[in-house]
């Protein structure tokens, strides 16, 4: 009978998280596990370790997604930083040398723009459609049941 590679497997767990973080399917998991597909099935009916760091490293990739999404839906700022090559200089502003006498440069933050990135239609449709579909989806479902039809009359002119 073959060994069970659960005792690897376990050591592993928080790389299973990890993974799962960073938006790996089972499947590939599995192979970084040197398991199978199947295997991986069988570990997660037989030990819930397995089932708990599936599930919180994939928490956490969806947490961090919502918030993208939802921070591209309303819109965000940010701060763009421009760097750029300058000689550096010492206390008495003369350019500074290295060792073999060539002039030392250096990255200098020289100029901070906040910039503004607008609200994205597409993200806010998506959002809308997930969290209201009643009042968003494409599709707006119509009673038309009539109990009573009017009556309609029909005068011609002579």
């Amino acid at each position: 009978m073959a060994k069970s590679k659960w005792p690897d497997v376990k050591e592993k767990l928080i790389l299973v998280e990890a993974w799962c973080r960073d938006g790996l399917t089972e499947e590939q998991i599995a192979a970084k596990l040197g398991i199978g597909v199947s295997t991986l099935s069988k570990y997660k009916v037989e030990h819930m370790e397995i089932v708990e760091a599936l599930k919180r490293g994939k928490e956490i990739a969806d947490a961090e997604v919502e918030n993208s999404l939802y921070k591209r839906a309303n819109g965000y700022k940010y701060d763009e930083v421009t760097r750029e090559l300058v000689i550096a200089r010492d206390l008495h502003d003369e350019p500074v040398r290295d060792e073999y006498g060539a002039v030392v440069r250096e990255l200098k933050v020289t100029k901070v723009v906040t910039k503004e990135v607008q609200p994205d239609t597409t993200a806010q449709i998506f959002w809308l459609k997930n969290r209201k579909p009643k009042e968003w989806r494409d599709k707006q479902e119509m009673d038309l049941n009539v109990k009573e039809m009017p009556e309609i009359t029909i005068k011609r002119s002579e």
